[in-house]
C-alpha cells in the first residue's frame, strides 16, 4: 500500500493504457467516439461512465485531478484553465445572489479585484477581515454568510491564520471554508486535514514549478466538487490536456523542489534581515516573523516567497529591481528561476491606495520568489 508523499506523487493517479506506456500519455482530442447511439445516450445521462467531450472529460486531466486529490487528502478534484478560473468557479458554483462572503484582505490582488468588480455584480456581498484575526472572522458572520475565502500563507507577506480554529468557526455557522494553498502546495501543507472544506490551487505556480503553463484546481468533497464541476462544464474554463500533462509531471518532483525552495529562501531571508538598507523582512521561516510559531504547527516548511521593505520607498525598490542580473523581473512565482517584482505596482497594482494600506502593501515592498539557483549567487545579485 502506498502511504508516503513522494511515492504517491509519482505512482498515483494514472492508469496505463493498452499501449503499456511508462510515462503518462497526452490525450490531445476535442471529443471521443461512442460505439453506438445507445452508448452516447448512456454517457450523457451518466448511466455509463466514460469520456464524452474534452471540455469536461479527458484522461490526462483526470489523471492530474486524481493525483492532486490524493496528495491533498481530498475526495475529488476539478481542474481549471488557471488559478483565477478555479477561484471564480468556486464562488459561482457555491454562492448565489443575496449571499455573503467573508474574505481575507491579505489575498492576492487579483482575487480582491475579482470580488469587487465581478462577483459584486451578482448581488453577492463581500466583507474583508485581517487574515490572522479570528475574532474578526467570527464577528463578521451574517445570517447569509456562505463562504470564508482566504490564502494562507498570504502573498506576498506570508501571514497565516490558524486553519483548525477558523474551521471551527465556519462549521459552527454552516459556512464553507475555502483556502488557496498555492503558496505552499500539498508538499508543505494540507488544509483539508486541518478542517478546510475546499482547497484552491493556481497550479501555474509550484505544482508546475517551471513557469511553463497556466492551470488551476479546486478540491474538496465529492458533493462540493460535483457542484463546481457542473459550473465548469457549462461555462468552459477547462484545463487543456497538454497543460494537464505538464502539471501532472510537475507533481513528480514537487516535494523535492519545495524543500529546496525553502532552504534557499531561508538563506536569502536571513541575509536580508542583516542588511542596513532593509527596513523589514517578511519570511515565515524567520523567528522574527509574528506568525512563525503558528506556521510551524500547520506547515512542514515555509515556502519560497520572501518579501522585504527597502528604505527609500518606491524609488529605492525600483533601483534595486532594475539592478538585478540573475533574478527575472516578472510577477510570476513558484518557478525554478528566481523572480523579483514590486507588488504595489504589479500584483496589487489595481487595488486602491486604501486597499493597499489595509493589506500592508508598502511602496518600498519587494517580493522575491526564490528559485533553485545557488543561494549565494542570488544574494550577490541583490544590490541594496
Amino acid at each position: 500500500m502506498i502511504t508516503k508523499f513522494n511515492t504517491k506523487a509519482i505512482r498515483e493517479g494514472y492508469q496505463t493504457t493498452n499501449e503499456q506506456e511508462h510515462s503518462e500519455a497526452i490525450f490531445l482530442t476535442s471529443s471521443f467516439k461512442f460505439n453506438s447511439a445507445e452508448q452516447a445516450a448512456a454517457r450523457f445521462s451518466k448511466e455509463e461512465p466514460g469520456n464524452i467531450y474534452a471540455r469536461f472529460t479527458n484522461p490526462t486531466v483526470d489523471a492530474f485531478e486524481g493525483k492532486l486529490a490524493t496528495l491533498e487528502g481530498a475526495q475529488a478534484c476539478v481542474a481549471t484553465a488557471s488559478g483565477m478560473a478555479a477561484i471564480f468557479a468556486t464562488i459561482m458554483a457555491l454562492v448565489k445572489s443575496g449571499d455573503h462572503i467573508v474574505a481575507s484582505r491579505n489575498m492576492f490582488g487579483t482575487s480582491i479585484v475579482l470580488l469587487n468588480t465581478i462577483v459584486s455584480k451578482f448581488d453577492v456581498a463581500v466583507s474583508y477581515v485581517d487574515l490572522s484575526d479570528l475574532s474578526q472572522w467570527e464577528s463578521t458572520v451574517q445570517d447569509n454568510t456562505k463562504l470564508f475565502l482566504l490564502e494562507t500563507p498570504s502573498n506576498p507577506l506570508g501571514e497565516v491564520v490558524d486553519i483548525t480554529a477558523l474551521s471551527k468557526i465556519s462549521q459552527a455557522n454552516d459556512i464553507l471554508l475555502a483556502v488557496d494553498n498555492a503558496i505552499l502546495s500539498p508538499a508543505l501543507q494540507t488544509p483539508i486535514k486541518l478542517g478546510t472544506d475546499i482547497v484552491i490551487h493556481s497550479a501555474t505556480k509550484y505544482i508546475d514549478g517551471q513557469g511553463r503553463c497556466l492551470a488551476g484546481a479546486v478540491l474538496g468533497s465529492e458533493k462540493i466538487i460535483e457542484q463546481v464541476a457542473s459550473f465548469t462544464r457549462a461555462t468552459g474554463p477547462s484545463l487543456s490536456a497538454f497543460n494537464a500533462w505538464i502539471v501532472l509531471k510537475g507533481l513528480d518532483t514537487l516535494s523535492l523542489r519545495m524543500n529546496a525552495h525553502c532552504e534557499n529562501a531561508l538563506k536569502v531571508a536571513t541575509w536580508l534581515e542583516n542588511q542596513p538598507q532593509v527596513a523589514k523582512v517578511h519570511y515565515l521561516g524567520l523567528n522574527s516573523h509574528p506568525h512563525h510559531s503558528l506556521a510551524k504547527t500547520q506547515q512542514s516548511g515555509f515556502g519560497g516567497i520572501v518579501s522585504f521593505e527597502v528604505k527609500g520607498g518606491k524609488a529605492a525598490a525600483f533601483k534595486l529591481i532594475n539592478a538585478v542580473e540573475i533574478f527575472s523581473i516578472t510577477a510570476n512565482l513558484g518557478d525554478t528561476k528566481s523572480t523579483i517584482t514590486h507588488p504595489a505596482t504589479t500584483t496589487h497594482g489595481r487595488l486602491s491606495d486604501e486597499e493597499k494600506t489595509n493589506a500592508n502593501i508598502a511602496d518600498g515592498l519587494v517580493r522575491l520568489s526564490i528559485g533553485l539557483e545557488d543561494p549565494d549567487d542570488l544574494i550577490a545579485d541583490i544590490k541594496i
